[in-house]
C-alpha cells in the first residue's frame, strides 16, 4: 500500500538546495583579494638650503674694559674706608686710610736728618770758599785745599741722600690713603676695617669708566671660528631696541683649565649709557658661510647608519623610506648643517625617525601647528 508525498516533505530538497547555494556564494567572498597596504603618516619636509653665513650665539656677561684690584704700597692696619661696595668715585677721591702714625714718625726723622746735613753743607761751603781765598795768596797749602774740597763734596752728597731719604718718607707717608688715580666704581670688597694689610694685599675691586666690554666663554670646536676684529651684534635683556654693535678685542690663547673654554673679549663700540656691569647679553658672531650644496637641518632629523650619521629620505617615485648616510659638516644646538649625501627639496623625515624602517611606505605630512616646525 503506498502513500502520497507530502508538500512539506516535497519542498525540503529545494530548501537544502538553497542553503547549499548560498553557503557557497559566502565561502566565494572569503577569498577576496586584500587592500593596498596603507601609508603610514609621517612629518616630512623639503630639506631646504643653507643660505647665508651661519650666526655663532653665545651668553655673555658686560665687563668694564679695565679692572683691577686696589691696594696700599704700605703694609699697616687699615682705620677706615671711605667707599662702599657699588660706589661710583671720582678721580682723586680718598678711598681708605691706615693708620699713620708711624709713618709720621719716619718723616719728622727724615726731615731732621735732611736740616742736619743742610747745616753740614752750608758750613763746609764757607769753608771751601775760605780756604780758595787763602791758596790764592799762598797762605795754606795745597793738601789743606784739598782736604776741605773733598769736606764739601761729602757734605754735598750727604744733602742730596738726606733730601732723597725725607722724599720718600712723605711718600710712605701719603700712601697711607688709598686714592682713586680715575673715575670708575667699586666692584667688590677685600679687607675690613681693623685688618692688618701686607703692601699689595687687595682692599677694593675697581672697574674704570668708559669702554665696556662683554665676556664670552667660546668651546674649543668654535673659537677657530673667532678673529680679533669680527663684527658682532649684543642684546641685553634689560635693554630693550636695537643690539649694540660690537667686535671681538682679544681671543684667549689657552683655554680655562678648569671649563676648557676661551675667553673671548668684544668691546662695545658705542656702549648705551642704560648698560651697567654685570649684565647680561646675548652675543651673536656671523660664522663662515656655508658650502653651496649644503643643507640645514633640524637634529631630530639625524638617524644613524652603523657609526654614519645619516637621515631618512622619502623616494619621490613610491613614497618609500630610505636611509641615506651623510655628512655633517658642523652641529649646531637645533639643526646640522649637511654637506654631501642629500641635496636641497628631497623631502626628509624630521621627527619619530626611530620609529620608521627602511622600504616603509610613508605619507609625507607637515605639522599639525606651525609653531611645532623644526625648520
Amino acid at each position: 500500500m503506498t502513500y502520497p508525498l507530502s508538500t512539506a516533505g516535497a519542498r525540503r530538497p529545494a530548501a537544502w538546495l538553497a542553503a547549499a547555494a548560498a553557503l557557497a556564494l559566502l565561502a566565494g567572498c572569503g577569498h577576496k583579494a586584500p587592500d593596498a597596504e596603507a601609508a603610514r603618516p609621517v612629518i616630512a619636509l623639503p630639506a631646504p638650503a643653507a643660505d647665508g653665513a651661519q650666526t655663532l650665539r653665545f651668553p655673555g656677561e658686560i665687563h668694564a674694559r679695565y679692572e683691577m684690584p686696589l691696594a696700599f704700597r704700605v703694609p699697616g692696619q687699615l682705620i677706615s674706608r671711605e667707599a662702599r661696595l657699588g660706589d661710583t668715585v671720582k678721580k682723586g677721591q680718598v678711598l681708605a686710610r691706615l693708620d699713620d702714625a708711624d709713618a709720621g714718625k719716619n718723616e719728622a726723622a727724615a726731615r731732621a736728618a735732611l736740616d742736619a746735613a743742610e747745616h753740614r753743607l752750608s758750613f763746609a761751603t764757607q769753608q771751601r770758599d775760605r780756604d780758595e781765598a787763602q791758596a790764592k795768596e799762598n797762605l795754606i797749602s795745597q793738601l789743606q785745599l784739598d782736604q776741605t774740597r773733598d769736606a764739601y763734596a761729602s757734605a754735598l752728597a750727604a744733602q742730596t741722600q738726606a733730601k732723597q731719604q725725607y722724599e720718600l718718607a712723605r711718600n710712605q707717608s701719603r700712601y697711607n690713603a688709598l686714592v682713586a688715580d680715575r673715575d670708575g666704581a667699586i666692584t667688590s670688597e677685600h679687607a675690613e676695617v681693623g685688618q692688618v694689610l701686607a703692601a699689595g694685599q687687595a682692599v677694593f675691586g675697581f672697574a674704570w669708566s668708559g669702554e665696556r666690554d662683554v665676556y664670552v666663554d667660546v668651546p674649543e670646536d668654535r673659537v677657530a671660528k673667532i678673529q680679533p676684529g669680527q663684527p658682532a651684534k649684543v642684546s641685553l635683556l634689560s635693554v630693550q631696541g636695537q643690539p649694540l654693535a660690537a667686535h671681538v678685542r682679544e681671543v684667549a690663547p689657552a683655554a680655562d683649565p678648569q671649563t676648557r673654554t676661551y675667553r673671548v673679549k668684544l668691546g662695545l663700540d658705542a656702549p648705551d649709557p642704560h648698560v651697567r656691569l654685570g649684565m647680561t647679553a646675548d652675543v651673536a658672531l656671523a660664522g663662515d658661510a656655508p658650502t653651496a650644496k649644503a643643507v640645514r637641518l633640524p637634529v631630530t632629523a639625524l638617524f644613524h647608519e652603523g657609526e654614519r650619521p645619516a637621515v631618512w629620505v622619502v623616494r619621490a617615485a613610491d613614497a618609500t623610506l630610505e636611509l641615506r648616510p651623510v655628512t655633517v659638516l658642523r652641529y649646531g644646538e637645533r639643526d646640522v648643517l649637511v654637506g654631501s649625501g642629500l641635496e636641497a627639496g628631497e623631502r626628509v623625515v624630521m621627527q619619530g625617525v626611530h620609529a620608521v624602517s627602511a622600504g616603509e611606505k610613508v605619507a609625507p605630512m607637515a605639522p599639525p601647528h606651525a609653531e611645532d616646525s623644526p625648520l
